[in-house]
């Protein structure tokens, strides 16, 4: 709270929302919600979940040349963290889920968290691919249509940061040695001298969790996983649009899907809000739907991702005894 890093998010998020929600007539708002069919959310719920045990049995094979976990370890981890990202600032459950990861099996934070960070990478491009699916599409995504900013431009550039950043991870994970060399020369020149084991301690584990990437099956297998992950989460876009009158193609949830998780990469208040809820709304008002229509749906999908995951997190952050602490925090310097 007394960050300005927190109150940038929510100047962020105060922004976004009302950039979607202006001239929306709160009325018609209302009897769109009301109408609506939420019988619909609970195979969407239930897809959802499915996504969620893949992503866990993805990070129980991204951490297996460290160690075997079975997924079904993981995948409370996996909700926690999951509760974390949607509660805390910072996309806090990250960290949170490596802390408790070494809690239980003893693997180090900075080992965990580099499988962490593969995993958001190969995300972030299956993202961009969802987008240049579409790309013919795009063109439709303007100011008038809510959306500010040239999102093809984004896209592209886009696609350079997280392909280049892949590139690198790769070439550090097949040459460990030169990687580890070359990361030992900027900490003895860039860093105080009383730092230095330390430092060097959190970029040797953060190496050894680089170790799967080193198997180009095993590149592939993240890569499929990562596709089937984000295909059954737009299978819930899909799922929650029979809730309420309009309808788009598959695709063009597709499209959504990606240019809404990579705005949600950008500061904000915690639970993503606004910069989920904007360009959502944008691009359904993009493909003709009304603006009520878009709203009503938008903000449903929003409560029905971020409600059933936050409470089972929380359920089992509860059995586990964990609260975000100073200690939990302290932990993940190790």
């Amino acid at each position: 709270m007394k960050k300005w890093q927190f109150w940038l998010g929510v100047l962020i998020s105060i922004v976004c929302i009302w950039l979607s929600l202006r001239g929306l007539h709160l009325n018609d708002f209302w009897q769109t919600v009301q109408k609506a069919n939420y019988f619909w959310l609970i195979p969407g719920i239930g897809v959802y979940f499915i996504g969620v045990w893949i992503r866990a049995w993805r990070w129980h094979y991204l951490l297996g040349p460290i160690k075997k976990i079975p997924t079904k370890t993981m995948f409370p981890i996996t909700t926690i963290g999951y509760m974390g990202n949607n509660i805390y600032p910072a996309r806090a459950g990250e960290v949170l889920r490596a802390v408790i990861l070494k809690r239980k099996e003893g693997v180090p934070v900075s080992a965990s968290l580099a499988t962490i960070i593969v995993e958001r990478i190969f995300d972030g491009v299956v993202m961009l691919a969802f987008v240049f699916l579409n790309l013919s599409e795009l063109a439709k995504l303007t100011s008038a249509s809510g959306f500010v900013g040239n999102i093809q431009q984004v896209a592209i550039y886009g696609t350079g940061v997280f392909l280049g950043a892949l590139l690198i991870f790769l070439l550090a994970a097949m040459f460990p040695q030169f990687t580890a060399k070359i990361g030992l020369w900027f900490i003895e020149h860039l860093t105080p001298k009383r730092l230095h084991d330390n430092i060097t301690s959190v970029m040797n584990k953060f190496l050894d969790g680089l170790a799967s990437l080193r198997s180009p099956f095993n590149v592939l297998m993240v890569f499929f996983t990562s596709v089937i992950i984000w295909l059954l989460e737009t299978g819930k876009y899909w799922f929650v649009m029979h809730a309420f009158n309009f309808e788009v193609s598959f695709f063009a949830l597709m499209l959504m899907n990606g240019i809404v998780n990579l705005a949600t990469t950008i500061p904000s208040a915690p639970g993503y809000i606004g910069t989920f809820d904007a360009p959502g709304i944008a691009v359904l008002t993009a493909y003709g739907v009304d603006q009520a229509t878009a709203a009503g749906y938008t903000l449903t999908l929003h409560v029905a991702l971020w409600l059933p995951i936050t409470l089972l997190g929380a359920y089992y952050m509860a059995r586990e005894g964990l609260k975000w602490s100073d200690d939990l925090r302290e932990e993940t310097k190790n």
